[in-house]
């Protein structure tokens, strides 16, 4: 049941997500300072990671994203740097 209601809400914020960059984002121009952009990332984040650690990535990205922040390539899941010695 609960599974059910996670896959649910999932789908719910996913299609929200695509209507915001399709139907509104077109119409604020490209704002975003990272690659890939917010809207992307919380895509990627709680289809990768769930609704609630995904969700948890997506606003803590949303944080970092203004105009005296940093910029550039940030994804999702970032490679662990070896330790070499």
């Amino acid at each position: 049941m609960i599974n059910i209601f996670e896959k649910s809400i999932k789908i719910l914020i996913l299609i929200l997500l695509k209507a915001y960059k399709f139907l509104i984002s077109p119409f604020l121009g490209t704002n975003c300072r990272f690659l890939p952009s917010c809207s992307d990332y919380a895509c990627e984040a709680i289809t990768s990671k769930g609704v609630i650690k995904g969700g948890a990535l997506a606003i803590k990205r949303l944080t970092k994203c203004h105009p005296w922040g940093k910029s550039g390539y940030d994804p999702v899941n970032k490679q662990k740097k070896e330790n070499i010695l």
